[in-house]
């Protein structure tokens, strides 16, 4: 019917002279109720010129009557693979279709019942913390066992023997209740193995009873750090205390060394510096081990905390009586004051 009435309309125009093919065809397309025309044909040629045009070159008046260009939305699709299951979802946007599968999987999950924990399921448990106890030392096991279990921590060399380049020591920890020994050629070899054998016993305390919290259902505030007071560790060894405190607020270990040895060679002044995070303070001794006690205490006080009374009572006093003796007695009574 097209063709026909199109070849009416160029047929009439070739007969009548009078009349001309623009405007009859542009009437045709102005009121297309009551005429056809060609939808492939472009508007404004002649009859001898007829030629074929995509729909989006056409004018915007052809456009609009296109038949064969309709917008077709683009669909989105997504697998999801939660376990052994999949899951499909789509959507108009990559979102939409990602939230339709995660929708479809939350509805399916839902009606499965929760899996109860297997004795495997222990064990694994068993062997990860296992895992991570091995990455540990053992010093640093044994600190963790007696905060947990609020025991004190004690190192202490009560031997050292032998000739200078053949040296042994033993070490005597004390933890709590327990106590152990280890020796070796070196003070940090006997308090490792010091340490190795009073963890054995540690780890033979019955395991301490799981309080589960209850489910909070209103918003958590946040923890605030709970800094332990003054008197914390008073009594213990400065070295040990400082150590042991580091461990309560989970924070790197203090770091000693020695800066300088100066003096007579029987009067010898050792200066030992001990550094926690950004905090630094010195000690002096006439041998590296009251050096190191001293550096301790000074951090002690210069972080807050009150003087350990065992550092006054095991000092030598013929210590005292030098001038490094004297210099400490007047610090501690400053910075205490």
């Amino acid at each position: 019917e097209i063709l026909a009435s199109s070849s009416t309309a160029l047929s009439y125009s070739i007969a009548s002279a009078s009349v001309n093919p623009s405007s009859l065809l542009l009437k045709f397309v102005q009121n297309p109720s009551t005429s056809h025309y060609f939808p492939w044909c472009h508007p404004s040629s002649g009859p001898h010129s007829i030629l074929p045009m995509q729909g989006d070159q056409l004018p915007s008046l052809v456009r609009e009557l296109d038949p064969y260009h309709c917008p077709v939305p683009k669909i989105f699709y997504v697998q999801l693979t939660v376990g052994n299951n999949e899951f499909f979802g789509e959507g108009k946007t990559r979102q939409a279709a990602r939230h339709n599968a995660a929708m479809k999987a939350l509805q399916a999950l839902q009606n499965e019942p929760i899996p109860e924990k297997s004795a495997q399921n222990c064990e694994s448990g068993k062997e990860m913390d296992d895992d991570k106890d091995a990455n540990k030392s053992e010093i640093s096991l044994v600190f963790e066992i007696a905060l947990k279990r609020n025991m004190p921590v004690s190192f202490e060399v009560i031997k050292e023997s032998g000739p200078p380049h053949m040296k042994s020591f033993v070490t005597r920890v004390s933890v709590g209740e327990f106590s152990a020994e280890g020796e070796g050629n070196s003070k940090k070899l006997s308090k490792k193995r010091a340490a190795t054998t009073v963890l054995q016993e540690l780890k033979k305390l019955p395991p301490l009873p799981v309080v589960e919290k209850p489910k909070l259902f209103f918003k958590k505030r946040p923890k605030t750090i709970v800094k332990a007071g003054p008197e914390y560790g008073q009594g213990m060894n400065p070295i040990s205390r400082l150590a042991q405190i580091q461990q309560a607020k989970k924070e790197k270990e203090p770091d000693y060394v020695l800066l300088s040895e100066r003096g007579m060679p029987r009067r010898r002044e050792f200066v030992m510096q001990v550094k926690v995070g950004n905090e630094v303070a010195t000690g002096t001794g006439p041998n590296k081990k009251i050096a190191k006690k001293n550096a301790a205490e000074a951090m002690l006080l210069q972080l807050g905390y009150k003087a350990s009374t065992s550092l006054q009572d095991q000092l030598d006093k013929n210590f005292l009586g030098t001038p490094a003796g004297w210099r400490l007695r007047k610090e501690l009574q400053i910075k205490s004051s």
